[in-house]
């Protein structure tokens, strides 16, 4: 077994697959500057300490799904916090090429991509097969080919070995099997307590706080919080959604069973547009919230407005990557549908 896991962690497997799609190292490259830098040499040492990034990301009560909109933010939080815990290196250069410079000298273990997608397109499986009438097999295979291709695409950037794809599939698949027999009491618990969005905002901002501490910046504990946040938003809103009847719950006993209706070019304009809407509201409601947290957080602690550096400070960049992203999660399932429904799009 010991050589097994030796071999799917081999830096040649990558470069291997990447050889085999048609991508090879720059002739022109030299192979003792692998773009790496010191940062990714001291992750070859043992005992080095850096730190790791990922970029980023119904049953029983189904209008409401708050557990499954909560999914991937739990796996993308134990997916960063197991990186930093492992410490184990992303596959070396050479022989892999990396396309991705920004996380280069990062942890890999386990790859929060393939964690991610697998816990997207499965929970989505599991969450509408006894809602909607289609094939099992069909979206079966579509979600498997949608994980396969993330997971692949994180070997073919050169990001990832083997068994760091490997690991991320097997974390996700425990914490949706472990989780599966109480998604529905959750979601019902969840939907009719009033103190549920106090839990589901203060326990996320709790745990980025205290995000483990590296002995130098690094963009994961900022990009951690991006994802909890946005999650905590997305939850809370759906919460806000139920709670106060913003939306109609289904007339029928559930399951509700429907058909998927068929694309039309109607139906693609209005997506577009209900899109457009949506994501231009999201993006002021980004710029807004960040411009008066930052504003709020430098006067509380004064600091230099210029100082861009100051950003990076646990007391500055949390909590304004929390505030910011959680309002975007809940302006995206709150207020852009009630938008919606003011320009007659739904």
């Amino acid at each position: 077994m010991a050589e097994l896991l030796r071999s799917l962690q081999d830096s040649q497997l990558v470069a291997r697959f990447q050889r085999r799609c048609g991508l090879f190292p720059a002739p022109e490259d030299d192979p003792r500057d692998d773009g790496a830098g010191l940062a990714e040499g001291a992750a070859r040492a043992p005992g080095a300490d850096h730190r790791s990034t990922a970029n980023g990301k119904d049953a029983g009560a189904p209008a409401n799904g708050l557990l499954r909109a909560a999914a991937p933010q739990l796996v993308m939080y134990i997916g960063q916090v197991a990186k930093d815990i492992l410490k184990w290196p992303r596959p070396f250069s050479p022989p892999v090429v990396k396309l991705e410079k920004r996380v280069i000298a990062e942890y890999g273990m386990p790859s929060t991509h393939a964690m991610a997608a697998t816990a997207i397109s499965f929970t989505l499986l599991i969450s509408t097969m006894d809602r909607y009438q289609y094939p099992f097999a069909l979206g079966l295979a579509m979600a498997v080919t949608f994980s396969a291709l993330v997971c692949l695409s994180r070997l073919y950037t050169g990001m990832h070995t083997v068994l760091d794809v490997l690991g991320g599939i097997l974390i996700t698949a425990v914490l949706i099997v472990l989780t599966y027999p109480a998604w529905t009491l959750i979601d019902r618990l969840g939907s009719a307590s009033p103190l549920f969005p106090v839990c589901a905002i203060v326990v996320p901002f709790f745990l980025c706080y205290n995000y483990p501490v590296s002995e130098f910046y690094s963009p994961t504990r900022a990009d951690t919080t991006t994802i909890v946040a946005a999650g905590a938003g997305v939850t809370t809103g759906f919460w806000i959604n139920h709670f106060f009847q913003l939306v109609a719950d289904p007339t029928e006993a559930l399951p509700v069973i429907q058909h998927i209706p068929p694309l039309t070019a109607g139906m693609l304009v209005l997506g577009l547009t209900k899109f457009m809407v949506g994501i231009v509201l999201i993006l002021l409601v980004r710029q807004v919230v960040q411009n008066l947290s930052l504003q709020v957080l430098y006067s509380w602690f004064k600091v230099v407005t210029r100082n861009k550096e100051a950003r990076r400070r646990l007391e500055i960049e949390v909590p304004y990557k929390f505030v910011t992203y959680t309002s975007v999660g809940i302006c995206a399932t709150t207020v852009v549908p009630m938008l919606h429904r003011f320009l007659g799009l739904l």
